[in-house]
């Protein structure tokens, strides 16, 4: 049961990277991951507390929900290089994470047009391309809508708005909902999963949860994600948690008052509203997102950056269009850096301070200040480069950054088996929830691509078990 239109929100747009380690996609690439190595990286990352269960029971589940779905002749995965997050034990010298093979839309044959679209296409209003089969975030829509279809014992319903839940006797036995003709009461004979992403666009959630960033800058589609699942699973007795967390990560400002994704910095510098750097610009984006919202009171930030990266020096979903945003503001251009400063509003001495350093320790190769270029993520997009390019090659630009994100990670608090808890840790009986919709075990730590949908994916094949293990 979807709320909008078309499947998949900001799953459809990514790159559709699946963190679900030890499984046979990583062992038929022959890299160096295993269960045991990802459970090293998880606790030094994230400890050994009351979320420890919640991670037993993902590495449980990873290798078999991998397993279960590629017995099926509609999924195909293959293992593609992307570094984790952080150098920590365990951690695997290219990543563990793999991505679905592209699927052409023919194949999907009426499914085809519910998937969502890229993100560019998507906000405007323009459907897939005609011409290219679904990739990434597409491909993996398209492929588990085709699975599931093709089980015939399922239906999917577009347009379908959840608004309550049925509770009969103490248990959940169904939803109520707006669908395209009205109301519409549907029974569940053995449970109802909630995997229906987080509250990213209400900016009246976020407000009320301190959730930094805003509703009109996430990467959620518009009209998805406003938190209805996590409000109607709360007015039956649901607890919650981890609510002002988020994915977050570094925004372009776009012309028309959103933001574009942006990762992968291969030259360039960003600056606050003081002129100066405060990160490094080469972080995985959860964690340079993270830097931006501690300095975000700070005034505006800027990539600065010069004529020699020709367009910018990033990756931008959706991608950027100089043109555009030089004729919106968002970015601004000048012939040299005391008067790109006078046009963002930083001081100019400031503002030649920091490019001087930085130009220095592009000379040098070597980020005194923030280490740019030392980890393998950082030279991942630079083709094993560290990325300190000099800007000092007029006229100059100064793009607007902002704090974005791939959606909340705040919500219902689960038991290993996805089953809904109430405020005295007691499942619920018959309701289960998963993903975005959840209080993500990871608490504030993105450890590595794909893990908003390996553990979504991961819970979701836990809940549908523990249903079948109850009907028994």
């Amino acid at each position: 049961m979807e709320k909008t239109a078309l499947l998949g929100g900001t799953s459809a747009y990514s790159g559709a990277s699946i963190y679900l380690p030890g499984s046979r996609v990583q062992r038929r690439a022959e890299i160096d991951d295993s269960t045991e190595s990802a459970r090293t990286y998880l606790k030094a990352l994230l400890g050994d507390d009351t979320a420890a269960e919640l991670r037993e029971a993902f590495l449980d589940a990873a290798p078999r929900v991998v397993e279960f779905l590629e017995n099926d002749p509609d999924i195909e995965f293959e293992w593609q290089a992307f570094p984790e997050y952080y150098e920590a034990p365990g951690r695997t010298a290219r990543g563990r994470s793999f991505v679905p093979l592209p699927i052409a839309a023919e194949r999907l044959g009426a499914l085809a047009a519910l998937v969502r679209p890229p993100v560019d296409r998507d906000r405007a209003g323009l459907s897939h391309d005609p011409s290219a089969p679904l990739a990434q975030g597409r491909a993996l829509i398209g492929r588990l809508a085709l699975a599931f279809t093709n089980t015939g014992r399922g239906d999917v319903r577009t347009g379908t708005a959840l608004t309550s839940l049925i509770v009969e006797d103490g248990r959940v036995v169904g939803v109520e909902a707006q669908g395209p003709d009205g109301p519409v009461r549907l029974r569940a004979r053995h449970g109802v999963l909630l995997a229906a992403g987080g509250f990213e666009s209400s900016a009246a959630l976020r407000a009320e949860r301190s959730v930094p960033g805003s509703a009109e800058r996430t990467m959620a589609p518009d009209g998805a994600a406003t938190g209805d699942a996590i409000t109607a699973a709360v007015a039956v007795g649901a607890a919650t948690g981890n609510l002002d967390q988020a994915w977050f990560c570094p925004g372009l400002a776009t012309p028309d008052g959103r933001a574009a994704f942006t990762l992968g910095f291969r030259g360039g510098l960003i600056v606050d509203g003081t002129g100066g750097r405060f990160a490094n610009e080469s972080l995985p984006y959860d964690r340079m997102g993270r830097e931006m919202v501690a300095v975000d009171d700070r005034g505006p930030m800027h990539l600065i950056f010069d004529s020699k990266s020709k367009g910018l020096p990033a990756i931008a979903v959706p991608p950027a269009v100089p043109e555009e945003h030089l004729a919106a503001g968002t970015w601004v251009k000048a012939d040299t850096l005391d008067e790109l400063a006078a046009k963002i509003g930083v001081p100019a001495d400031a503002l030649a301070a920091s490019v001087e350093r930085f130009n220095g320790f592009a000379a040098k190769g070597v980020d005194e200040d923030f280490h740019r270029g030392e980890d393998p993520y950082d030279r991942y997009f630079t083709g094993g480069g560290h990325g300190l390019v000099a800007v000092d090659e007029g006229p100059f630009y100064a793009a607007r950054m902002v704090v974005s994100d791939l959606g909340t990670k705040g919500g219902l608090r689960i038991d290993p088996d996805a089953r809904v808890l109430d405020a005295s840790d007691r499942p619920i009986p018959g309701l289960y929830a998963a993903g975005n919709t959840t209080a993500s075990f990871t608490g504030p730590v993105y450890p590595g691509p794909g893990v908003p949908i390996g553990t979504g994916m991961a819970f979701a094949y836990r809940a549908v078990q523990a249903m079948a293990s109850e009907e028994k």
